[in-house]
């Protein structure tokens, strides 16, 4: 997990921190605050992340380097397995472990196997208790002496990863717990993803927005090809989505090509922002029948 080490003193701070939990407990829309930029896809959907993002926050004489994980839950299929299997891994990759919970459902069932997870690790690890923007004050103190009674965390730290209440007093608790290291990353690198899985997640962000009920989680992209073209300041992606069945791909499309054809605009506009040139995007609908059962067309599509 750790990365080329290229400066290490022992005036330098760093740490590798993962952000775990249950599903749709906000651990996507903390990364996204920390860096101040937009490196994990975000939807009310839970189970939107599939693979760990890596996010990069510099500080002055400090790095830290939080892992986004998918959430940890009862898993149904192959894909969802692989998605545990991901998250539950980083417990003993890394030198902290932030645990995020949802202060409207804090007894989420899966919280029991984090914890288990966790005493084994025999890491550094944080509570972070998340969307105090939507409970009422009164509910928070009890939470917190609840997870004081389940596990001996280092701190607990109530936050709002939407409105960045807290986070700032969250980076202090996490930087007063960073050990002498090294620089990992250089300092105008925010994430190691390349551009193809950027865009990859963009266009299945928009799955997640636009469509309803099984056809999100069914979905799958990938970016066949990507080039830039300097003389017309234009850069030409085409990819594919998968789903799997052709119900599912007639609905994906949708009459006369309206679905898909949002997914692509929508797509198409943040990828501009993202990479500062105009985007021509070409967006194919493919079926690859019960992908997410098959371990194989798992490996292919990048799970």
């Amino acid at each position: 997990m750790k990365m080329n080490q290229k400066t290490s003193n022992l005036d330098y701070l760093s740490a590798f921190i993962a952000i775990v939990g249950p599903p749709n407990v906000g651990k996507s829309t903390l990364l996204n605050r920390l860096l101040g930029s937009k490196v994990a896809i975000v939807s009310p959907k839970p189970q939107t992340t599939r693979n760990r993002v890596l996010g990069v926050y510099h500080g002055e004489g400090f790095q830290m380097v939080f892992i986004d994980t998918p959430g940890i839950h009862r898993t149904r299929t192959h894909l969802h397995r692989s998605m545990v299997a991901s998250a539950r891994a980083t417990f003993s990759e890394v030198d902290m472990i932030a645990v995020m919970i949802d202060m409207l459902h804090p007894e989420d069932a899966d919280m029991t196997s984090i914890l288990k997870e966790l005493k084994k690790s025999e890491k550094t690890a944080l509570l972070i208790i998340n969307k105090i923007d939507k409970g009422s004050p009164e509910v928070l103190l009890p939470i917190m002496e609840t997870y004081r009674q389940r596990f001996l965390f280092d701190a607990i730290v109530p936050i709002s990863a939407l409105t960045g209440d807290g986070v700032q007093g969250l980076i202090e608790e996490l930087k007063a717990r960073l050990a002498p290291g090294p620089v990992f990353f250089p300092s105008d690198m925010k994430t190691d993803q390349t551009e193809s899985f950027l865009i990859a997640e963009i266009i299945r962000e928009k799955i997640f927005l636009f469509s309803r009920r099984e056809l999100p989680y069914s979905s799958a992209v990938t970016v066949q090809n990507i080039e830039e073209i300097p003389k017309k300041t234009l850069m030409k992606v085409s990819a594919k989505i998968y789903v799997e069945s052709e119900s599912q791909k007639a609905i994906l499309i949708g009459r006369g090509g309206r679905m898909v054809k949002k997914i692509g605009q929508s797509a198409r506009k943040e990828i501009e922002g993202l990479f500062g040139i105009h985007t021509f995007l070409d967006l194919v609908v493919r079926v690859e029948k019960n992908w997410s059962k098959d371990p194989k067309a798992l490996k292919r599509l990048g799970y």
